[in-house]
C-alpha cells in the first residue's frame, strides 16, 4: 500500500482528479478510500485540503457535466441505459425519480451521498430540462460536501489510517492482495444485490399487442401507470389510473372476480411495474401482469396516448 501514498503524496491533486473523474464516470471503483488517504497526507502538512477539494469538485463537475448533456440530448433513453448498468440496479429505478421530482435541482446536493442515485440524477437534470447554471451550482456544493466530507475523516483519523496503512505496506504484496480482495468484495456485494432484485422481477408479462386486442374487445382491464409525476408528462395509456407509493388511489382495490391488472411502468426491465405488481397480489389482486417494454413499447407500437390530466 505504499504504492497509494507515494502517488498521493507525489502526484496528489491530480491522482484524486483520476480517481473521482472515473467514479463519477461510472466505474464501480469507490474514491472515498483515496479521500481517507489524502485527507490523512493534508493533516501531515504533505497536501493542501484546500486544492483537494477543489480539484476532487472539478472532476465531478466535468463527469456530471457530460451526464447533464447526455440526459439533455438523449432524454430517458440515457436514464435507462444508466439503470441497466448500474450495479446498485434496486436504487435506481424509482428511488432517483422520486427523490428528483420532490426536491428537483436542489437534490444534488445530497446526491452523491445516495448509493446508485448520483450519475442518474446529473443525467435526470438534463433530461428534464434544470437550467445548466442551477444544475452547475447545487452539483458543485453537493461535490464539495461529498469530498469534504471524505477528506475531513481522513485529516481528523490520520493517525489510525496511518497505521493501517502502514500495516498493509509491511504485508508488501499480501497487502496489495488484501486490499484487492475487499475491492472485489464490495463489487461482488454490489452485483448479488443486482442477482437478488432480478429474482424479484421474475414473473409473466403482457405484451402491448395482447392489451391493444384487450381493449379493442371491449375487455376493461384495470390498467395502472406506476411511473413517477416527473415522467408522466407526456401522457399515459388511456384509461390509465395513476398509482401513486404515498396513497392508493380509490379505484384501486383488489375485485371481486378475477379481473386482470396490467401495470406498466418507464424502466429498465419493467422494474417498478413489476415491484408494484407483487405488491397489488400481496392485497388479493389475483392476475396481475407487468406491461412487457412499458409505456416505450406502447408508444413504439403506435398505439393511442391519453393526455396527462393529473393524479
Amino acid at each position: 500500500m505504499s504504492l497509494l501514498l507515494d502517488l498521493i503524496t507525489q502526484y496528489g491533486v491530480l491522482f484524486v482528479f483520476g480517481c473521482v473523474l472515473v467514479e463519477q464516470a461510472g466505474v464501480p471503483v469507490p474514491a472515498y478510500p483515496v479521500f481517507l488517504v489524502a485527507g490523512a497526507a493534508a493533516a501531515r502538512g504533505e497536501q493542501s485540503i484546500v486544492a483537494l477539494v477543489a480539484t476532487a469538485v472539478f472532476a465531478c463537475l466535468i463527469a456530471d457535466g457530460l451526464w447533464y448533456a447526455a440526459g439533455k440530448r438523449f432524454g430517458t433513453q440515457v436514464l435507462r441505459g444508466l439503470c441497466k448498468l448500474s450495479l446498485s440496479q434496486d436504487g435506481c429505478v424509482r428511488q432517483t425519480e422520486s427523490i428528483f421530482a420532490r426536491f428537483g435541482a436542489p437534490s444534488l446536493v445530497v446526491a452523491k451521498f445516495v448509493p446508485g442515485f448520483a450519475s442518474v440524477a446529473t443525467a435526470m437534470a438534463g433530461s428534464t430540462g434544470v437550467r445548466r447554471v442551477p444544475f452547475i451550482v447545487f452539483d458543485g456544493i453537493g461535490a464539495a460536501l461529498w469530498s469534504g466530507v471524505g477528506l475531513a475523516l481522513g485529516w481528523l483519523f490520520a493517525s489510525a489510517i496511518e497505521d493501517v496503512m502502514t500495516v498493509l505496506g509491511e504485508m508488501g504484496r499480501w497487502g496489495l492482495v488484501l486490499v484487492a480482495v475487499f475491492l472485489a468484495a464490495f463489487i461482488a456485494s454490489k452485483a448479488w444485490r443486482r442477482h437478488q432484485f432480478h429474482a424479484q422481477l421474475r414473473m409473466d408479462r403482457i405484451s402491448v399487442e395482447t392489451l391493444s386486442d384487450m381493449l379493442a374487445k371491449g375487455e376493461t382491464p384495470l390498467v395502472v401507470d406506476v411511473r413517477s409525476a416527473i415522467t408522466r408528462n407526456d401522457g399515459r395509456i388511456p384509461g390509465a389510473i395513476v398509482f401513486n407509493h404515498d396513497a392508493w388511489p380509490e379505484n384501486l382495490r383488489a375485485p371481486a372476480d378475477d379481473s386482470m391488472v396490467i401495470v406498466y411502468c418507464a424502466c429498465p426491465n419493467e422494474a417498478s411495474a413489476a415491484l408494484v405488481a407483487r405488491k397489488l397480489m400481496e392485497r388479493g389482486f389475483k392476475r396481475v401482469r407487468p406491461l412487457q417494454g412499458g409505456i416505450d413499447a406502447w408508444r413504439a407500437a403506435g398505439l393511442a396516448i391519453e393526455a396527462e390530466a393529473g393524479p
